[in-house]
C-alpha cells in the first residue's frame, strides 16, 4: 500500500503522503543526508531520538543493530515515479492481465466464506479486496523480501521525504515494541511496506486486525489477517457500504486513501469488476 498505504509492488511509495498523521508523537528534525557518508551519525542520533519517544534500548539494539544505507532503496525511490503518469488504457493493461484475472476468481472462490465475512462486517466487497490483493504483491506471492529497517532508515536519512519515514521508522520500532512482530520478521518492500497488501508500520499499528482471531496481527502468512485488515482501512477512511467504487461515485475518495494516483485507483475498479464477473 501506501501510506495512503499502502500500489503495485514496484510503485507502492511513490505517493506516501501524510505518515506524520499517523505516528504518536512529533518526531525532532535530525540532519538529513544525501549519499551514505554521514549515514552512522544520523543513525546514532536517531537513536537517541527513537529513545526519547519511549523505545526501549532493547528494542533499539535489537531492531537496529547492522543497519545499513541501502543505495538501491534510493534508486527505487528516484525511478519509479514515472509510471503513474501512464494513460489509465496503456496502466490498466499492464496489470489487469487475463493471468491475474483468472487467478483472482479462483481465490475468490477459494475465500468465499472469509470475503464474506468480510464484507458483513467492514462492507468492502470482496471484489476490491481481492483486486487491492493482486495488485500489491500478486495475492500475496511477491510480499518482498528487504529488511525493513534498512529501507525505513535510509529513506528517514534521505533528505527528500525525511519526515515522513522518520515517523514509519518509528512505528515500525512500535511495532516490535510492542511484540506484533520481531526484527526478523520485519521484511517487506523497498519503501517498508509490510504483508500482502502492504501496509506501512503506521497504517499496521492503526488498521491491522487479528481477523481470524489466533493472537496475531500477522498480514504476512494470513491471508485473513491481511484481507480483513486491507477492509478495515477502508471502512475507517469512510468507505459507504453498497455504494459505488468507480471515477465520481463514493468510495472512489476513499480508494484514494489507499493510493492517491487516479490511474491506479481506476485500476483497482477495474480489476474489481473483472474479478466480479464483468466481461472483458
Amino acid at each position: 500500500m501506501l501510506l495512503t498505504q499502502f500500489c503495485p509492488r514496484f510503485t507502492t511509495a511513490a505517493l506516501l503522503v501524510g505518515a506524520a498523521l499517523f505516528a504518536a508523537a512529533p518526531a525532532r528534525a535530525l540532519q538529513c543526508g544525501d549519499g551514505p557518508q554521514n549515514f552512522p551519525a544520523w543513525l546514532a542520533e536517531f537513536k537517541q531520538q527513537a529513545a526519547a519517544d519511549g523505545v526501549s534500548p532493547r528494542t533499539i539494539q535489537a531492531a537496529l543493530a547492522g543497519v545499513t544505507y541501502d543505495a538501491k532503496v534510493i534508486s527505487r525511490d528516484r525511478g519509479q515515479g514515472g509510471v503513474f503518469h501512464r494513460s489509465f488504457e496503456d496502466f490498466s493493461r499492464r496489470l489487469v492481465t487475463p493471468s491475474r484475472v483468472a487467478k483472482g476468481r479462483a481465490l475468490m472462490q477459494r475465500h468465499a466464506a472469509l470475503l464474506r465475512g468480510i464484507e458483513q462486517r467492514y462492507g468492502v466487497p470482496g471484489a476490491v479486496i481481492v483486486a487491492i490483493w493482486g495488485l500489491e504483491t500478486s495475492y500475496g506471492a511477491d510480499n518482498g523480501n528487504i529488511k525493513i529497517f534498512n529501507a525505513l532508515a535510509t529513506l528517514a536519512y534521505d533528505c527528500r521525504r525525511a519526515e515522513t519515514f522518520t515517523q514509519e521508522l518509528l512505528d515500525a520500532l512500535r511495532i516490535v515494541e510492542r511484540g506484533y512482530m520481531a526484527p526478523s520478521q520485519m521484511r517487506g518492500d523497498w519503501a517498508g511496506e509490510i504483508g500482502q497488501t502492504q501496509l506501512m508500520p503506521s497504517s499496521y499499528l492503526k488498521y491491522a486486525v487479528d481477523y481470524d482471531g489466533d493472537g496475531t496481527r500477522d498480514l504476512i502468512h494470513d491471508t485473513a489477517d491481511a484481507l480483513a485488515s486491507t477492509a478495515n482501512f477502508l471502512a475507517q477512511k469512510g468507505w459507504r457500504r453498497g455504494a459505488g467504487y468507480h471515477q465520481g461515485e463514493a468510495n472512489f475518495d476513499v480508494l484514494q486513501e489507499w493510493n492517491k494516483a487516479q490511474v491506479y485507483v481506476q485500476t483497482i475498479g477495474a480489476l474489481a469488476d473483472r474479478l466480479g464477473g464483468a466481461p472483458e
